[in-house]
């Protein structure tokens, strides 16, 4: 299991697992529980690198980050 540290968005942390280079599961601790809950479920199964391209660079209204591009630069993050 990894664990990313978030910045500027209102979830704390995210545990992820990556085996064979498929995202198998997520979960985001504190934020918008429906919307992390629901970026995390579409996700899981998916190629790291689809994922990351799908989810960088979205923003949360005038943040430069979301929930989302954070969970990207934690896959980015994952060898």
């Amino acid at each position: 299991m990894n664990t990313f540290k978030t910045k500027g968005v209102c979830s704390s942390r995210i545990d992820f697992e990556v085996e064979q280079g498929k995202v198998q599961s997520v979960k985001f601790v504190g934020g918008c529980a429906g919307n992390t809950q629901g970026v995390a479920r579409l996700i899981e199964g998916m190629d790291k690198d689809e994922a990351i391209a799908r989810l960088e660079g979205i923003r949360c209204g005038a943040r430069q980050t979301s929930c989302p591009d954070q969970l990207a630069k934690a896959l980015k993050e994952c060898e």
